[in-house]
């Protein structure tokens, strides 16, 4: 089977994909606690172009995070190429990790997206909603099939309805020790 080239949206409004989105299924990430569940990014525009990346998972019932930033790859390209910056361990911000995030795909009314990378080690289908109607999932599943992603390795993520509060539920006390033991493969 052929695959097609990975191409990426074009003029991606920037504005429009602020806001929260809540994470529907994606290739499992050693960064993330393989129990995690509820698992969301929230995207705020900063003054200088850039975006504030916070992205947060529940495990053991307990909220982690870890926020970044993210920018163009090419400030001049109409293509949606970014850099993802975070510093871990969050506990003890001293050690840049960036990652690429493509978008592959998005709604003209910016509710669901497939999220990529040229490696394909990661991939991730996001929506608006906690949850996404099982047609558009198996079309979002037949895009990144098309450009060469293994589907087989994504996993669903459990999403609470309703979602819930970050700002209510207990954090986690450890200060990011889910992040050293998702290295360490537990």
């Amino acid at each position: 089977m052929t695959t097609k080239e990975m191409e990426v949206v074009k003029n991606l409004d920037v504005e429009k994909y602020m806001g929260r989105w809540y994470e529907i299924a994606s290739f499992p990430s050693r960064n993330q606690p393989k129990d995690g569940v509820n698992t969301r990014a929230t995207y705020t525009l900063n003054q200088d172009g850039t975006v504030h990346v916070l992205n947060e998972t529940w495990s053991g019932g307990k909220r982690g995070s870890i926020e970044g930033t993210a920018y163009k790859v090419d400030p001049k390209s109409d293509e949606a190429k970014l850099k993802v910056k975070f510093y871990i361990p969050p506990f003890l911000p001293i050690i840049p990790i960036v990652g690429d995030y493509w978008v592959l795909y998005i709604d003209d009314d910016y509710q669901y997206a497939l999220i990529g990378q040229p490696s394909k080690k990661y991939l991730w289908i996001l929506c608006r909603q906690p949850h996404l109607d099982e047609e558009i999932y198996n079309q979002l599943v037949e895009k990144a099939k098309e450009v060469g992603y293994d589907v087989s390795k994504l996993h669903k993520t459990p999403q609470a309805d309703p979602p819930p509060d970050g700002e209510d539920a207990p954090k986690d006390d450890t200060k990011g020790i889910w992040w050293i033991k998702s290295i360490l493969g537990k």
